[in-house]
């Protein structure tokens, strides 16, 4: 390490003492393993198609659904690693307190949008539920797909609720898999 001063705001740097009580692998393998399936069923209907002229019909509807799950468990780790989508410029300049001052507000902001959405999506599933309705490519439940999207919304209040409970600070993360850019800047330097 160098003597020079970091490039980047120490308040928006993950704090190592900051560890999240759920880890943040539980996101990163969800988001493996969706991304798996995605390519084993899009590869599995290409070679369908290709030597059958056909191809299977659940394929869209699976796709789509393991595309929401996986921008939802996207979502969740992005939160937590305050990785969101921001206006960068206003987010990362001022001083420290003006930074945690926003990440804490963007923090309370995603606990009510999402609380919202988990509650309107609630809704929704219990009229799935309520009126049997099918999907529409394979005729299961419907609810079998739509409850997850108040599951997932809950699990990403939760972890703006930990950003929330760190004081704007994003989670640390192991050192075996550094994501803020000065470290990597660092270990790039000779």
């Amino acid at each position: 390490m160098s003597d020079l001063p970091s490039r980047a705001d120490p308040a928006a740097a993950p704090d190592p003492s900051a560890k999240p009580r759920v880890p943040l692998a539980i996101e990163d393998w969800l988001t493996v393993v969706i991304m798996a399936l995605l390519a084993l069923i899009t590869f599995a209907n290409v070679l369908v198609r290709y030597f059958t002229d056909a191809s299977f019909a659940w394929t869209e509807e699976v796709s789509v659904f393991l595309m929401i799950a996986l921008a939802m468990v996207a979502s969740s780790a992005a939160v937590a690693r305050n990785r969101h989508i921001r206006i960068e410029f206003l987010a990362d300049a001022g001083p420290p307190g003006r930074q945690r001052a926003l990440a804490i507000l963007g923090a309370v902001l995603v606990i009510l949008l999402f609380a919202l959405i988990a509650v309107l999506s609630s809704r929704l599933v219990w009229d799935d539920i309520q009126y049997e309705e099918t999907s529409p490519g394979i005729g299961v439940p419907q609810w079998w797909y739509s409850i997850w999207l108040p599951i997932l919304s809950v699990a990403i209040m939760l972890r703006a609720l930990g950003v929330l409970l760190r004081g704007g600070r994003p989670a640390a993360e192991s050192a075996e898999l550094p994501t803020s850019p000065e470290f990597r800047d660092e270990e790039r330097a000779p």
